[in-house]
């Protein structure tokens, strides 16, 4: 299956971010091995040295590592898993407050909603 892109940034920063999704949601375990660079470019849709970018940018993050010739591995380490976590749900919560603010929502208000909605859900907090 191929992944969706858009043109609002560059493919391997796209790449990173869906990565960092599968792993901070489980999809891709710590300490699993993640598909090989070409195998992985392929399932994307995109050139191997774009995906070969993408990940020598989270092993440089520290969100995955490699192995000389095993291949790449997500980290074991679920403190720096928690912490990609924490940074993509801030990044989630500015741009939602941001797209608010151009509705013409408070911050209070936009809470209001939230608030509404898992009400809505039965899933008040």
């Amino acid at each position: 299956m191929r992944w969706d892109f858009h043109n609002d940034a560059p493919i391997y920063a796209q790449l990173m971010e869906r990565i960092e999704r599968m792993i901070v949601s489980g999809a891709l375990a710590p300490g699993e091995k993640l598909p090989a660079v070409r195998t992985f470019a392929m399932e994307a849709g995109v050139n191997p040295n774009t995906m070969q970018r993408a990940l020598a940018e989270l092993e440089r993050n520290g969100l995955i590592y490699s192995q000389r010739t095993s291949g790449h591995f997500v980290t074991d380490h679920p403190e720096a898993i928690a912490a990609v976590r924490v940074q993509l749900a801030e990044e989630q919560t500015a741009r939602f407050l941001q797209k608010m603010s151009e509705l013409g929502y408070t911050i209070e208000q936009a809470a209001q909603l939230v608030n509404d909605r898992l009400k809505q859900e039965g899933r008040e907090s």
